[in-house]
């Protein structure tokens, strides 16, 4: 990246579209909710935006390496507004659906673009900062946009509307960056690899840095897409719900640029260890505490502030273990991890307030970051021991 006017543009890009998936998770929750969908429908319905996400994913580095960012990044936003203004056309279950698939193809294009400029681009010792700026400038968005799904008291087509405005005032902003292109060193050893042949090789050197990604990716679009569900049927209200998701955001984005320094500083796995193992207690302490709303909203903004920066940790850590060639292979898998996560989270948390109705929702998030904790932990102890017996 030339300059840090170019980084701004960037950042601001994706604030924008964290309003826009902020807005749509719950919004559209509400709306079905309201109507009478059942809440595995409606998680279903949730996942669509996932399902393009992971469709378009195997063919995002090719157009990448061989257009530059900014195309790729411009593609990608014109796509998210063009659907975003088309939800007001006709109120369908189905169509909704390929609109969120075709926000999910938008997205993943525009956030592989940005996320992979960035990380290319980043000094490693201002690499945890740069990324968790990003991470703070999508946070901004994301917790804004839950505010606004009390818009459907005036309209439902307004949000849409709303959205798909700023995204195309935002989207122009790209016509002032000079477009640039992903490394070039060992250029023709990328493309002689097969897609799973570079999948594989970037794993080998990254794979638990894909694992806070994941669990991100499955907190956020449960919370957004069925604890608003979960909420109305604890009688909850739609104001003291987007209240609760809010809070959350904003835990994450208070502390999103502190975590990043920190992680510059004592390094991405302690790091990540310490959040994963307090987000896991905050969030059993919101099992037990869910019954009286000040104590809920205060474990789960604890939480925020912890697991809110895992996606940008996950990536700055992925960033350190891997070779500056494959980057974009591993923003690419990134994103489909979160992707992975993302999917099955809406729908396997609407499954689970269906079959277990007196269960807490909360449960189901601590049982997930328990476990990537361990993993953590285990990885952290294993490599220790094998640099040190290789030093003997």
């Amino acid at each position: 990246m030339r300059n840090a006017y170019s980084f701004w543009i960037l950042v601001s890009i994706v604030a924008v579209s964290g309003f826009s998936q902020g807005l749509l998770l719950p919004l559209i929750a509400i709306i079905f909710e309201q109507d009478g969908l059942s809440s595995s429908m409606n998680g279903l319905n949730a996942v669509a935006i996932y399902i393009g996400i992971l469709l378009v994913s195997p063919f995002m580095e090719a157009p990448l390496r061989k257009f530059g960012y900014r195309p790729v990044i411009m593609a990608g936003g014109l796509l998210v507004v063009v659907a975003l203004l088309a939800f007001p056309l006709w109120k369908s279950f189905w169509f909704w659906f390929i609109l969120r698939l075709l926000i999910g193809i938008g997205d993943n294009a525009l956030h592989f673009g940005t996320q992979t400029w960035i990380t290319s681009s980043s000094p490693e010792a201002v690499r945890g900062r740069n990324i968790s700026i990003y991470g703070l400038f999508f946070g901004i968005g994301f917790a804004v946009g839950p505010l606004m799904t009390s818009l459907v008291k005036v309209s439902e087509s307004l949000p849409f509307i709303l959205s798909g405005g700023l995204c195309l005032i935002a989207w122009f902003t790209l016509f002032q960056l000079r477009n640039e292109f992903p490394a070039e060193e060992n250029n023709q050893a990328v493309q002689q690899q097969g897609l799973l042949q570079r999948f594989g090789s970037t794993l080998k050197y990254a794979w638990v840095a894909f694992l806070p990604p994941l669990g991100y990716g499955f907190l956020e679009s449960s919370l957004n897409g069925s604890f608003p569900i979960y909420g109305l049927r604890q009688d909850i209200g739609v104001s003291e719900v987007s209240i609760l998701l809010t809070g959350f955001a904003i835990g994450g984005i208070v502390f999103q640029i502190p975590l990043g320094m920190l992680s510059d500083k004592f390094g991405r796995k302690y790091t990540l260890l310490t959040v994963t193992l307090l987000g896991t207690m905050c969030f059993g302490a919101a099992v037990l505490t869910e019954q009286h709303y000040i104590t809920l909203f205060v474990s789960l903004f604890a939480a925020g502030m912890l697991l809110g920066s895992t996606f940008s940790l996950g990536i700055s850590y992925m960033t350190d273990l891997t070779p500056r060639h494959l980057l974009p292979t591993g923003n690419l898998l990134c994103s489909i991890t979160f992707s992975i996560g993302s999917l099955g989270g809406p729908y396997l948390s609407g499954v689970f307030i269906e079959k277990m109705p007196d269960v807490s929702f909360f449960l189901i998030m601590t049982v997930i970051f328990a476990g990537i904790f361990i993993t953590l932990l285990v990885h952290a102890v294993f490599t220790k021991r094998t640099v040190v017996a290789g030093q003997h």
